[in-house]
């Protein structure tokens, strides 16, 4: 269940981590912590993947920090894995040849916002949440919300969606510059602010769900939006999948202008009635969010209520007021603690997986997944961003029981081959990490692993970033 990783890259020779941790001492004093349990803070343990801890740990507070690290870490061949929260799933954090984790948290400065050109400039360590309060004021906000209040850095290092990318898009959509330490300690800028542009490679683009494997992200200039006059979020019910997604895939036919769509299951209602304390009918779900004119907003409810009534939707209720959309949205956010909540238990684990496919298929590719679990005896409630084809997968499983275990390794398996012969992907949003890796050859071939396995000897010759990540070993 993610637990065996193949990718395991060599360790630095001893004298010369001996010898990295010895400077870094010297520049950084008790910024470097080399405790077992600081380390093993910022290794992964979001899941079932082992957690692999760094050597030590340097709590940056600038550019030049980064760039002293990796300096002296590329001089004597140790690897830098950056951090910033911790809330990647597919164990991008980890450290399998030990190294040194750089901290950014402390990197949490809004360094300049454009509210007029609708941008800003941040570092790295600035969360989602803390950058919205710092712009409520100016009336924008940015829009990606993957859930956790994650770092931005990150969230542009895997490539981040959520629950509003069917109208806002992911991360991808919204960096429009970075500054990357490279291999050398120099800085590479790869944009403007300008809102397009044809001048060369797209570097920046390039980094954007590199997860740390190219550079380290020291800057980003990111775009933002206006916060809507008017915010409506509502729920109806379906007796079916297939009617709810049914139910998506003619409202964006028809260009109605959802913000928000997410798809709960039956079992993920039933969770989330049961940990936040709701009344939700315990049938398939869909929960969305409408933004504009208040004129605007009722028209886009409207319109959609008529479509899920002949899909086979109840009623659909919906609000205005910011503490029933707060708490609607909070549950969905919950929805790992609420699975989590279903089976407590020491020797208890439940892993948060992902796939996309293209909408049309999203019905199928959901019914055949329930059809699944029910063969296996496995519990798995689903969540979905079912604008764009992206659902999640809560396994739960014993730990300790060998036989439940690998009938949970059989369905995540059958899982992603399910989406990719459905056109889809292994991964809409969670990244490739360690977890990963084995499908990307099936999904993109061996021709596109030798150019990311290219790419990263030109950007990174002595692999020193995040090594044992993304790309499988030839």
């Amino acid at each position: 269940m993610g637990t065996t990783i193949t990718n395991n890259p060599p360790r630095p020779e001893p004298k010369a981590l001996a010898s990295a941790l010895e400077q870094l001492a010297a520049r950084f004093g008790n910024r470097l912590i080399t405790s077992q349990a600081v380390r093993e803070q910022h290794g992964h343990t979001t899941t079932w993947i082992p957690n692999q801890p760094p050597d030590g740990v340097v709590m940056a507070q600038e550019t030049a920090d980064i760039q002293d690290v990796v300096r002296i870490c590329a001089k004597n061949r140790v690897p830098v894995i950056a951090f910033g929260t911790g809330t990647s799933l597919e164990g991008q954090v980890n450290a399998p040849a030990g190294g040194i984790s750089i901290d950014l948290r402390d990197m949490n400065k809004v360094l300049a916002v454009h509210a007029e050109d609708l941008d800003c400039v941040i570092q790295p360590g600035v969360t989602r949440k803390a950058l919205n309060e710092h712009l409520r004021d100016q009336g924008l906000f940015f829009p990606i919300d993957p859930g956790a209040d994650a770092s931005l850095g990150g969230m542009a290092s895997t490539r981040a969606s959520g629950t509003n990318a069917v109208r806002y898009g992911t991360m991808r959509d919204s960096v429009l510059a970075l500054k990357v330490v490279r291999g050398d300690g120099e800085i590479i800028t790869t944009g403007t602010r300008a809102k397009k542009s044809s001048a060369g490679y797209d570097l920046t683009h390039l980094f954007v769900g590199a997860e740390g494997t190219l550079g380290i992200i020291s800057e980003l200039t990111i775009r933002l939006r206006g916060i809507p006059e008017t915010i409506a979020a509502g729920a109806v019910s379906f007796e079916t999948v297939h009617g709810a997604c049914q139910a998506v895939i003619l409202a964006i036919q028809t260009g109605i202008p959802v913000a928000r769509i997410e798809l709960l299951n039956a079992a993920q209602v039933k969770a989330c009635n049961a940990y936040s304390k709701l009344t939700l009918p315990e049938t398939p779900l869909l929960l969305m969010e409408f933004h504009g004119s208040e004129i605007e907003v009722g028209e886009q409810s409207k319109a959609f209520g008529e479509i899920a009534r002949d899909c086979g939707g109840g009623d659909f209720s919906w609000t205005t007021k910011p503490e029933d959309r707060t708490k609607l949205w909070q549950a969905r956010h919950d929805a790992y603690w609420s699975v989590k909540a279903l089976r407590p238990g020491d020797s208890i684990g439940v892993v948060a997986t992902d796939v996309c496919v293209p909408i049309s298929r999203l019905a199928d590719c959901v019914s055949e997944t329930e059809e699944d679990l029910k063969r296996l005896n496995l519990l798995s409630p689903i969540v979905g961003h079912v604008g764009d084809g992206n659902f999640h997968c809560s396994l739960v499983c014993d730990t300790n029981d060998a036989a439940e275990m690998a009938r949970g390794e059989e369905f995540m398996h059958r899982l992603v081959e399910r989406a990719q012969s459905m056109d889809g992907t292994c991964t809409g949003e969670h990244g490739i990490g360690q977890g990963k890796q084995k499908y990307l050859k099936a999904e993109l071939g061996p021709e596109a692993l030798d150019a990311m396995r290219a790419l990263k000897k030109a950007l990174d010759p002595l692999n020193i970033f995040n090594p044992g990540k993304i790309v499988p070993e030839a």
